[in-house]
């Protein structure tokens, strides 16, 4: 029994995470079986069914462990409603959404980016920017559950915020491998992504907070700006198509944005902004008691 649990009789970090991993997989390979008829759906559409198999999974296998395993509550994971949610959803479409534009906009007016005119109507436009954003932020959060829920957190847990932190945002890193045009920029930039939103998670508990920030940045990329997010066009953005003018080492080429040194600034803007905003772990989420509770400085 000391293999599994510590001194004070609460499961260990190294066990929690090799436990959720076989649920985790088994639940996806479910989700996605039942799901595969949508998959075939082209662009963001489809690649947000196979995110939607991603979460569900990741809640079903983080939410039983909790409650099986930690003696808490679903909601502990991150993703219970609290009164902050709201706040929390709008700060983080707000802080990556507008330090993505501060950077965009320096490279525009540099030559380095330019847009051209295409098909499409002030309808369609409007249409586009509505009916993407929920649909990036499903692709959102399935990311965000499984990078910065259960496993991570019993990691925070058991061996520290920072170690559980670059761990994660390397298996971030690595879930990208296979996207077209990744470059050593790319992959750098992907990390600092996930060091990013394990801070936003950390400094709130929520979920939902991380879950805002990654879809203020997809979105704002992908459909208001019409470039390609992390080596993916996903969305045919109606009006104007964006492209990379400047040196790939800057712009990021057809990778977009994230494979270049742009992306590297931004998300830096950002990572300050995150730690620098009014936000804190809500009364309520404190008392679901999150696993991180105990071994990361609550803000």
């Amino acid at each position: 029994m000391r293999l599994l649990l510590d001194d004070e009789g609460e499961p260990r970090a190294l066990w929690r995470v090799l436990l959720f991993v076989p649920i985790y997989l088994f639940a996806a390979a479910i989700f996605g079986g039942l799901l595969s008829p949508l998959h075939r759906l082209p662009g963001l559409a489809g690649e947000s069914v196979g995110a939607s198999g991603r979460l569900l999974a990741a809640l079903l296998a983080g939410g039983f462990l909790l409650v099986a395993l930690d003696r808490r509550r679903p909601g502990a994971l991150g993703f219970a409603w609290t009164r902050a949610v709201p706040r929390e959803l709008a700060l983080g479409l707000a802080i990556t959404g507008g330090a993505l534009c501060a950077v965009v906009a320096g490279l525009a007016l540099a030559g380095e980016l330019r847009w051209t005119p295409d098909r499409g109507s002030a309808g369609g436009y409007a249409l586009a920017l509505v009916r993407d954003l929920p649909l990036w932020g499903v692709a959102a959060a399935g990311e965000e559950a499984l990078f910065r829920g259960y496993a991570f957190q019993a990691m925070a847990r058991g061996i520290g915020a920072i170690p559980a932190t670059l761990v994660a945002s390397i298996g971030f890193a690595a879930g990208h491998w296979r996207n077209p045009n990744l470059d050593a920029i790319a992959l750098t930039n992907i990390f600092l992504a996930g060091v990013l939103l394990s801070v936003a998670y950390l400094r709130t508990r929520s979920l939902w907070f991380a879950t805002a920030l990654h879809t203020g940045w997809n979105w704002m990329m992908g459909t208001v700006l019409a470039l390609p997010v992390s080596g993916l066009v996903l969305v045919n953005t109606p009006l104007y198509d964006g492209h990379e003018l400047g040196p790939r080492w800057v712009t990021g080429g057809p990778f977009g944005p994230e494979g270049g040194l742009a992306a590297t600034v931004a998300f830096a803007l950002a990572l300050v902004l995150v730690l620098r905003v009014p936000l804190a772990e809500s009364a309520r989420m404190r008392a679901l008691r999150p696993l991180v509770d105990s071994s990361a400085p609550r803000s």
